[in-house]
């Protein structure tokens, strides 16, 4: 019984089995408020984050539809160069400007404008052509139309002289 009692002495003296302090009360509503803003905040970079993700993944997929699309486009451009009925070629005519619209709602517009200097971010040379009416390094002729950051007009320019 001596070495309890001594043990529950010790103990009482130590205060190890004593409840901890209560914390001011204060203080716990300050900790609180704390936690609170760093979990609304975290919660709002979150959201962020997600939104900017999201933003990417739809702009991706967007350009990959209207990736698909460029060669029905020059298809039905081709198609409309040897098309011998004037009402075929109506209907292929309305066709592909339809889907030339569309590709431009998408944020793709159709880049194929001639007498325009050349532009290597939206223009992709093929050949450089003589033209002494035409000012240098100016577009010429567009063999294959561009459509926004989808893809660069190829075109023919006009050589610079010397």
């Amino acid at each position: 019984m001596t070495t309890q009692g001594n043990a529950a002495n010790s103990a009482a003296e130590t205060g190890a089995g004593a409840p901890p302090p209560a914390p001011a009360p204060d203080r716990d509503v300050a900790e609180l408020e704390d936690r609170w803003l760093r979990a609304m905040a975290e919660l709002d970079n979150v959201r962020k984050r997600h939104n900017r993700e999201l933003e990417r993944q739809l702009t991706t997929e967007r350009a990959r539809v209207a990736s698909a699309w460029l060669p029905v486009l020059d298809n039905l451009e081709l198609a409309l160069g040897h098309a011998s009925d004037d009402a075929f070629a109506e209907g292929v005519r309305a066709t592909l400007d339809q889907a030339v619209e569309v590709l431009a709602r998408l944020g793709y517009p159709r880049q194929d404008a001639t007498g325009v200097p050349f532009d290597p971010a939206v223009h992709e040379v093929v050949t450089v052509l003589d033209d002494p009416e035409a000012p240098p390094n100016t577009v010429v002729r567009v063999l294959r139309p561009g459509y926004g950051d989808l893809r660069p007009a190829a075109v023919a320019v006009a050589r610079a002289r010397e």
